[in-house]
């Protein structure tokens, strides 16, 4: 009967915490739907000039949310540990370490900027796809800034209020792209210029409301003593680093897979790569969902890692891991019998409603692979041994993912659906090896 109290009890803690999280994550997928919804009506050449833009960039947003994510299991254990100081502290550091990740993220898709021509997309789209990248590159340090600070307010339980700003940043965007994109109201008719103004616009609101609650919040007061009054110190930093260095990797590498396949979609033409954006843009539904139970995992195991309680950090895990199953189980199912309505509202091309409608069978394929990833990815991220997420990423996403990608795309002749469904694989290889490492993490010594 203990037991069974137990798992209801850690089950519920789970969901109280990743529940806030999966607003937040729903309602990004809201402005996702939006904005592929609003783009695709106004024209497929727009449509497609977005997939490559937003696939691009999800390489280098990853990067720099993951990066961020080094914070949760040092915030996670020293307020398990009641530092309230102290995470302040670390807070101040984490802050300066990612703004300047955040940066280099920048210079290097500067790069990108002044070689787009050169990545084999169809030349039609170059003139929607340059403005519309260099307003996306100006939002890649007010995302790592809002996110710094999401996974302090994460790490120490409070996961509604950032879930608050999110929404509300959200509803700035989809009216934003009302306004901006078709020129309601007087405004200018931009298209997909319109769509990138309003989601930048959206981004520097997050951070700067976060830090207005930081700093007026009266329950936060200890956080934010320890956030002003602290030095940073190299020990912090470098502490900072080595947990964050291999999670951005991980998600650099994942989200490189799916960003490589974008290209690749766009090797076969605007159909394909419009296609690919809608399937993809459904797909992070299951995603997010997925995340928002595993972020709460990772905040739990993180909590019992402060006190070395290894039995505790596996129960977390798999309790965790019980709710994805479920909800993979669901996500497929709605992916199959929603599908042609959802991808009917995206756009209203019929080649590209067919090709994107064959593409969901291999979407569905891969769910359950991607939740378990998803969670022992972060319930490991949570223990803080991190080093191994990035030789895992490196594997299955760079070793095996890429040349599968191409493989079951071209030589094997199945085009768009291949290289979905070479998702699977990859995702499958990465899930087996987070729960190895996991399991030998948390592993009690006789």
């Amino acid at each position: 009967m203990n037991d069974i109290v137990e798992k209801r009890s850690r089950t519920a803690a789970i969901i109280r915490l990743g529940l806030p999280i999966l607003i937040g994550q729903l309602g990004m997928i809201i402005v996702g739907f939006a904005d592929t919804k609003m783009v695709g009506v106004y024209s497929t050449e727009a449509l497609a000039s977005a997939s490559f833009v937003n696939n691009l960039f999800n390489v280098c947003i990853f990067a720099c949310v993951g990066f961020t994510y080094g914070l949760t299991p040092l915030i996670g254990a020293l307020f398990g540990q009641k530092r309230g100081h102290a995470i302040g502290a670390t807070l101040r550091a984490g802050l300066l370490v990612n703004i300047l990740f955040a940066l280099l993220v920048t210079g290097i898709m500067t790069v990108v900027y002044f070689n787009l021509h050169r990545m084999g997309q169809p030349p039609e789209l170059l003139p929607l796809i340059r403005p519309y990248f260099l307003i996306y590159l100006a939002g890649v340090v007010p995302v790592s800034i809002f996110n710094v600070f999401a996974q302090w307010a994460y790490a120490i339980n409070h996961t509604r209020m950032p879930m608050w700003i999110i929404l509300s940043a959200n509803a700035v965007n989809i009216f934003g792209n009302w306004l901006l994109i078709y020129g309601n109201w007087g405004c200018p008719e931009l298209g997909l210029t319109g769509a990138g103004i309003a989601t930048l616009t959206a981004r520097i609101l997050c951070p700067a409301v976060i830090i207005c609650v930081l700093f007026a919040h009266k329950g936060y007061r200890e956080y934010r003593n320890g956030f002003v009054k602290s030095r940073i110190e190299g020990k912090t930093v470098r502490l900072i680093n080595r947990t964050s260095w291999p999670v951005a990797m991980q998600m650099t590498f994942e989200s490189g897979s799916f960003t490589a396949a974008a290209v690749m979609a766009g090797w076969i033409g605007a159909i394909a790569l419009a296609a690919f954006q809608v399937v993809v843009i459904i797909g992070t539904l299951g995603f997010c969902v997925y995340y928002s139970v595993a972020a709460a995992v990772a905040v739990l195991v993180s909590n019992a890692a402060g006190v070395d309680d290894k039995p505790e950090m596996r129960k977390t895990a798999f309790a965790g891991y019980r709710i994805l199953l479920v909800l993979a189980t669901a996500a497929s199912a709605f992916f199959i019998f929603f599908a042609p309505g959802i991808i009917h509202q995206f756009t209203h091309d019929p080649a590209v409603q067919t090709l994107a409608l064959s593409l969901i069978v291999p979407l569905v394929i891969y769910q359950y692979c991607d939740a378990t990833q998803i969670n022992f990815a972060n319930a490991l991220r949570g223990t803080s041994n991190v080093m191994p997420m990035l030789w895992i990423a490196f594997v299955s996403y760079v070793v095996i993912g890429l040349p599968s990608t191409w493989i079951l795309g071209f030589p094997c002749g199945l085009g768009a659906y291949g290289i979905i469904l070479s998702f699977s694989i990859s995702l499958f290889i990465a899930a087996t090896l987070f729960i190895i490492y996991f399991l030998r993490t948390t592993r009690t010594p006789r």
